[in-house]
Order: C-alpha cells, then structure tokens, then sequence
C-alpha cells in the first residue's frame, strides 16, 4: 500500500488530472473571451465553471506537491541538520501536515460536503449540488493524509537501518 511503486502511480495520476483539468479551464475560459469579444453574446455558465475548476486544480494541485515534498517551506533550521536529526525534523513536519489535512481537510471538508448536500446548495448558473465542487477538499486531504503516512514510514524506516 505504501510503496514507492504506487506513490508512482498516484503522482503519475494526479498530475494527469492536473493536466486534464488545466486544459479543460484553458479551453472554457478562451470560449468565455471569444463569446463575450467576438461574437457579443457572453456565455452565462463560463465564469462559474473556471472558478470551480481553479478550486479543484488548486487543491489537487496542493497534495501533488504534498506528493513530491515540494511544498512551501521554510528550511533554516531543516537545512541546517544532518542525518538522523534532519530525518526526526521531517517526520515532526509529516506528522503536522497529517494533522492538518485529516482535522481541517478530511474531517472539516467532508462536514462541509455533507452540510452542503443535506441543504440541496446548488451553485448559482450551472445548477450543480455545490457538494461535489466541495468533495475535492476532503479528497485532497485523503490524498496528502496518505503522502505523508508514506514519508513518515520511508523516514521512520531509513532511522532504524541507520542504526
């Protein structure tokens, strides 16, 4: 379940979505500026599709880099280890990132999609239940839960053949 190999092929995946979803934005938001400049009849669904679109590349966006452990980060004291030192640091980092994404992400996002859902919400022109733009929060956050489970085993597992 853990394995390099399926880390592979989830990131692989992910950034796939990713590819998919930046190209089907590129292409409803050029629709958007062609209807409204060229042919002078703006296209009412456009807008709200975009900005639901630019939830979803942003959170899918933020566990592909979760994946890679290339998020934002500030490294002084990281940088400034070696060893098995810097290795007990990023698990405390991991461990923090899973905190945050199963509290706020997974718990408080599926909340939200359930609140959503039970209220009927549906978004304003496209008439869709607003759950399932929501559902990609708790999604993201299953996602960057099990990234970080990874890194902590790899980590937790290259301190013990240390010793």
């Amino acid at each position: 379940m853990f394995s390099l190999d399926s880390k592979s092929k989830l990131d692989k995946l992910i950034s796939y979505l990713l590819i998919v979803l930046m190209a089907l934005m590129v292409v409803n938001v050029t629709w958007q500026v062609a209807s409204r400049y060229i042919f002078k009849d703006p296209s009412s669904f456009t807008d709200e599709l975009s900005r639901y679109m630019m939830i979803w590349v942003g959170m899918l966006g933020a566990a592909y880099v979760a994946g890679k452990n290339d998020h934002l980060a500030i490294d002084i004291l990281l940088t400034s280890l070696k060893g098995k030192a810097q290795d007990k640091l990023m698990i405390l980092i991991s461990v923090c990132i899973l905190v945050f994404a199963v509290i706020v992400m997974v718990i408080g996002g599926s909340n939200l999609v359930y609140i959503t859902f039970i209220l009927s919400q549906k978004s304003a022109t496209l008439q869709i239940p607003l759950a399932y733009v929501y559902s990609i929060i708790p999604f993201s956050g299953v996602l960057i839960t099990y990234y970080q489970l990874f890194f902590i085993i790899q980590l937790s597992t290259s301190i013990k053949t240390a010793e």
